[in-house]
């Protein structure tokens, strides 16, 4: 989770210059995929952004509360009105649903989703957008499109649905794993925790 974090982080900047997007807002859901939103939190503030956190449904889950904690340390604002801190933000980072969401969008997450379909904020949704299928995409129109997907370990059959601006996070996958599921991941550059395989969505990796 705190390499997946750091990757989503390290995306972020890539595209979203701190300059002109400094105001992040962080959607966190209470699974994993929200974990990896705390995480992003955190080092956002310390590539010197200014996040913000909504987590409206948290888990008592002893390691969510140790990501809350070290949000906390660093002073980085856990907000309650949606509506009013999209005013306020530059940018949105969508880490409520993970891989594992299936079924229909229960409240309060029903309406988070249908306020991020409405902005007009640029969105990085982490791993899938969420309420999207894992297989099967934006089914019926559900979910919103990102601006920005940031895949983990390897891209969901999803994002084949997918033409915006795609980077691949995650780069923890033992090659044993790599060559059992035929993965085919693309090399990293040197040290970076990041790739940028826009151009190759729709194919297979």
């Amino acid at each position: 989770m705190e390499l997946a974090g750091l990757s989503v982080a390290q995306a972020i900047a890539k595209v979203y210059d701190k300059s002109r997007y400094p105001r992040v807002l962080i959607c966190c859901g209470p699974g994993n995929n929200g974990g990896d939103g705390l995480v992003a939190a955190r080092h956002l503030f310390h590539f010197g952004y200014k996040p913000n956190i909504f987590y409206p449904k948290q888990t008592k889950n002893e390691l969510y509360q140790r990501l809350i904690i070290q949000c906390n340390n660093l002073d980085i604002p856990f907000i309650n009105n949606l509506s009013d801190q999209l005013k306020q933000s530059d940018l949105v980072v969508d880490a409520i649903f993970g891989f594992s969401f299936t079924g229909e969008v229960r409240a309060p997450f029903d309406q988070v989703i249908q306020e991020l379909k409405e902005t007009k904020l640029p969105i990085a949704s982490i791993d899938i957008p969420s309420a999207w299928d894992v297989e099967k995409g934006n089914i019926d129109g559900r979910g919103f499109t990102p601006t920005m997907l940031i895949s983990l370990t390897s891209p969901k059959l999803c994002a084949r649905q997918y033409n915006g601006i795609h980077f691949l996070g995650g780069r923890f996958v033992p090659p044993k794993l790599e060559k059992k599921y035929d993965l085919q991941l693309p090399l990293y550059a040197g040290t970076e925790q990041v790739i940028d395989i826009t151009n190759l969505s729709g194919e297979k990796l």
